[in-house]
Order: C-alpha cells, then sequence, then structure tokens
C-alpha cells in the first residue's frame, strides 16, 4: 500500500513539473564538441526524463540476470517448505484423529522436506505416532529431547507427565510437574499438578508457597485463588490442632477470612477454642455458621460442645439452635436426638417426625426406631420405622468421587484432587427399591404405623439413669431391654399338652433379666452341660 502511494505522489510530481515547464516555454542550445544544437526546453526535459528511465531498466536487467540463481533457489526452497509445513499441519490433525496410517505417512514425508533442527514440531508429530501405534518408549524418549529443547520444554515435560500418570508412575509424574512449575508457573497443568501433589503428602506450607499471593489475573481466578488458599489454611490447621490448637485457631481464622461460610474451617477454629476452654467464642463461631449454613456437622458441635453437660443441658442448647434456625430439618433432628437422652419421649417423637416431613432420609426413620425402641419396646413398630429407613434415601456427607468420609478432607484419597470433598447425598449401589422421600410419604408411613402390641411391654426405664459406682469410681449405666413375650403356637385339631414354664428369673444387681427356659438336665433331649451356668458364662444348648 505504502509503495503504491508512493508511485502515485510520483508521477503527480512528473507531471506537475511538466505542466509548469509548458506554460513557460524557452530555447535550449547546447555546443558539444564544436556542434551545436537547438532545442525547446519542453523536448530537453524529456530526453532527460527518458534518458533516466532507460538507465534504471538497464540497471534492472543487469540486476535480475546477476541474482537469478539465488532467486531460482529461493523460490524452491520456499515451495518446499510450504510443502514440509502443509505436510506436518496434515500430520498433527491425523495423530489428533487417531489414524496412525497417515500419521506416518505424513511423518516421511515430513521428514523429507523439512529439518528437525528447523521445525521442532517434527519430534512432536512423530511422539504422538509412536503413542497411537502403542511404541510409548520411543515416544517417551521424543518427550525427553523435547524437554531438553528450551524451546519445547514445555511441551516435553506437559508429555512426559502424561505419559507418567498413564503408567500409574506417581513419583515421576510429581518430579515432572514440579521441574515445569519451576521453570513456567505460568502454565496452569503445572501448577495445579504439583499442588496436588504437595497437599497430598501433607506439605502444606509448600503448598501454600507454590499457591503465591494470587494479586494478579481476573475476578474469576482470584476467587478461585481465595478458595484454594482457604483450603489448604483448613488442612494445616487440622494437622495441628492436637499439637497447636492456637497455631490451627489463626490458620482456620484466616481461612474464614477468605471464605466466611466455609464450614470445615469453622469447625476446627471452635474445636480449637474449646482445647483452651473459651466456650462462649466457640459457641459464637459456631452460631454465626449455623445462621448461615445450617450444617449437620455444626449442630452436633454446638450441642457437644461441653463433655459435663447434662442430658437437659444438651437438650435446651438444641431448643437454642431451633429458635435460630426455626422449620429446619437439622434442628429439629438435633432437638429429637437431645430429647431422646433427655428421655422427653414425646417431645422427641414430635420433632423426629417434624424433621422426617421436612428431609425425609435414613436418619430420621431411625432415630423414630430408637424412640420406639426406647420407649414402648414394641418390635412392629420398631421394624416399621426400620423397613421406612431402608426406602429414605441417605443422610447427606462429605463425599469425593464416589466415597464418604466421616470428616472433612481436603484432598481426595481416589484421585488427590484438591477440595474434591462436598457435603452432599452420597451416590450407592441400589440395593432395592428406594423411594423419593416427600411429606405425603412420611404422613401416610405415620399413619399405617402398627397400634401398640397387646403382649408389648414397656421397657424397664427407671425415669433417671440408674448409675452403678464401680472401682474407679466411673459411672456404668444399666439400660434394660424388653423382651418380647413368647408366641404360644394352638392348632386346630389338637392344642398342645403341656405349656412349658414360660421362664426363668435371675438376679442381676437391682435388675430381673427373664431368660427363656430350655430344660432341665434330666429332661429327656437335653445333654450333658446344656443349663446356663449360674456364674454368668454361657454355654451351649441342644435339644
Amino acid at each position: 500500500m505504502f509503495r503504491i502511494l508512493v508511485f502515485i505522489l510520483f508521477v503527480l510530481a512528473l507531471a506537475a513539473g511538466f505542466a509548469w515547464l509548458a506554460d513557460r516555454p524557452g530555447e535550449l542550445s547546447i555546443i558539444w564538441q564544436g556542434q551545436r544544437a537547438d532545442m525547446s526546453l519542453m523536448v530537453a526535459a524529456t530526453l532527460v526524463v527518458s534518458l533516466v528511465a532507460a538507465v534504471m531498466f538497464c540497471w534492472w536487467l543487469v540486476r535480475v540476470a546477476w541474482t537469478s540463481p539465488h532467486s531460482i533457489q529461493r523460490y524452491f526452497r520456499a515451495r518446499k517448505r510450504d510443502r514440509g509445513y502443509q505436510a506436518l499441519s496434515t500430520g498433527l490433525i491425523a495423530a489428533g484423529a487417531g489414524d496412525a496410517a497417515n500419521a506416518r505417512k505424513m511423518l516421511g514425508r515430513t521428514k523429507g522436506l523439512l529439518s528437525a533442527d528447523q521445525e521442532p514440531l517434527i519430534h512432536l508429530l512423530e511422539a504422538q505416532a509412536a503413542m497411537i501405534e502403542g511404541r510409548y518408549d520411543d515416544a517417551r524418549k521424543k518427550f525427553e529431547l523435547m524437554a531438553d529443547d528450551p524451546e519445547t520444554r514445555e511441551l516435553g515435560l506437559r508429555g512426559l507427565y502424561l505419559e507418567a500418570r498413564r503408567l500409574g508412575a506417581n513419583e515421576a509424574a510429581r518430579q515432572y510437574a514440579e521441574r515445569a512449575a519451576e521453570k513456567a508457573p505460568q502454565l496452569p497443568w503445572a501448577t495445579e499438578a504439583a499442588l496436588e501433589y504437595r497437599s497430598e503428602a501433607g506439605d502444606w506450607d509448600e503448598a501454600l508457597k507454590l499457591l503465591g499471593d494470587g494479586r494478579s489475573g481476573s475476578a474469576e481466578e482470584k476467587k478461585t485463588y481465595a478458595r484454594r488458599k482457604a483450603v489448604l489454611l483448613t488442612a494445616r490447621a487440622a494437622a495441628k490442632l492436637d499439637a497447636d490448637p492456637k497455631g490451627a485457631r489463626e490458620d482456620a481464622h484466616q481461612a474464614l477470612k477468605l471464605d466466611e461460610n466455609f464450614v470445615p474451617a469453622g469447625l476446627i477454629e471452635a474445636k480449637a477454642y474449646l482445647r483452651e476452654d473459651n466456650l462462649r467464642k466457640a459457641a459464637s463461631i459456631l452460631e454465626r455458621l449455623w445462621k448461615a449454613t445450617a450444617h449437620g456437622d455444626v449442630a452436633r458441635l454446638y450441642v457437644r460442645a461441653r463433655s459435663g453437660d447434662s442430658a437437659t443441658d444438651r437438650l435446651k442448647r438444641a431448643e437454642k439452635l431451633e429458635a435460630m434456625r426455626p422449620n429446619n430439618a437439622e434442628a429439629l433432628y438435633a432437638v429429637a436426638e437431645a430429647a431422646l437422652e433427655a428421655r422427653d419421649f414425646a417431645r422427641a417423637r414430635a420433632k423426629a417426625e417434624a424433621a422426617a416431613r421436612l428431609s425425609p432420609r435414613e436418619s430420621a426413620f431411625l432415630l423414630l426406631a430408637d424412640i420406639e425402641d426406647a420407649e414402648t419396646g414394641d418390635q412392629g413398630r420398631i421394624r416399621h420405622w426400620m423397613n421406612q429407613a431402608l426406602k429414605a434415601p441417605r443422610d447427606p456427607a462429605w463425599t469425593a468421587d464416589g466415597i464418604t468420609a466421616s470428616e472433612w478432607r481436603a484432598v481426595s484419597p481416589v484421585t488427590g484432587r484438591l477440595d474434591a470433598f462436598e457435603w452432599k447425598t452420597p451416590v450407592s449401589e441400589l440395593q432395592g427399591p428406594v423411594e423419593e422421600g416427600s411429606a405425603d410419604a412420611v404422613d401416610e408411613a405415620i399413619r399405617t404405623l402398627p397400634p401398640l402390641a397387646i403382649e408389648a411391654k414397656p421397657a424397664r426405664i427407671e425415669p433417671e439413669e440408674r448409675v452403678e459406682k464401680t472401682e474407679t469410681a466411673r459411672p456404668v449405666v444399666v439400660a434394660a431391654v424388653a423382651e418380647p413375650a413368647p408366641v404360644r403356637t394352638v392348632t386346630p385339631e389338637k392344642a398342645p399338652e403341656k405349656t412349658p414354664e414360660k421362664t426363668k428369673v435371675e438376679t442381676v444387681g437391682d435388675m430381673e433379666e427373664e431368660r427363656p427356659f430350655y430344660g432341665l438336665p434330666d429332661d429327656p433331649g437335653v445333654k450333658e452341660g446344656a443349663v446356663a451356668k449360674r456364674d454368668g458364662t454361657s454355654s451351649f444348648r441342644l435339644f
């Protein structure tokens, strides 16, 4: 474009010059070697311009003739290079598509047209072709050559890293990732892989150093950085919670600054305060987390924050959680569980049924079965709630890559992925019909609850838990379990001639325990040693 503009300006200037001479006519005389030549000024100017043009044309002819061998050679070299790059491009596309034959064919053509020193991508095409054909050793050698070349170092290291991961050589993969992160920290895959390996090894300090300060980047990248740093700080706090509660509390506090609703960080900070006997601050953190998330782990830690509390005190703390988040399934479940421990069966049943209506799940129906067992001991009603628990969805748990954990972890034990655990309903294999929980289904389960059996006897439970003092002065709670009455079968033709004695009553401490009667030593069919011993040891009865 610039040359065209210069040419146009030159033509305009030449035309303007001739026009100026035409407006000013004159005569020009030249005497050369005794000869005189007279001509007009316009003719003289035309001759001068023509002479310059002729000289330039002659110079161009001489230059073309002189440089023609080199020009011809350069033309054929450029044509060859273009054909080589075309073959290289076609080969890379074939390798990406999995066409091994075409990739190998294009590789041979590329090598004939281009030099490997001139174009390093030939090594990449050769490595890809070798991997498609299953020659992994050859591919690894090519990646090593690329890793030694500064121009293709990052590409070679990535190829070696992926090959090591494929073979399961985690230590080699970690070294390649560390090397790539050191040489090129801007590579996301290298930083991510090195971060995961350091986290999997529990080297939280080095992982935080590798993470950097996160000042640069977009808003989304800064958000991701804050989340990862919060996870790493929480993991380091969990590691030092028992040995250094103060340090754990500081790390967890920094994590909460980055993510104020991060439940694992809040739980660790509260546990650290509890180890320092600072119940007020621990309760404040748990209450703030409870208002924001209503997490089940927060409720459990809050209710049992003080080990010396009685069941009534725990019930009061659970009711405080319910007051903060009314009509919440986790709050209702916590109150029902605490009420069961306090032997307030009416409140426990009401809250458990309300929790089941809001969030039908396995633990709610199991809690109803526990309440039924403790209050009535009716096996039919207990089995009814157990059946509902089998059909209900599972409880939410910390889940990552198909496995569940009782506590949050920073790294998945399956894939080594950082921040993989989420609080959600775990995925499990269906062993039978699983019904979708709903309030209508829970109401139907409550409506179809079997009536209390006539033979069922309530468990012998005192208003308060009975405690026996041992030599070490540790309390031992004695619980009574109701046993179903034996069923007597009567046929229409003939009634049994004799009903055996129902039970024997043995005294254990202050309680009486009923045991089935199995016969006397001199009864027919009872072998020697078949009767239970009085010293409490068990013996086998064979009829």
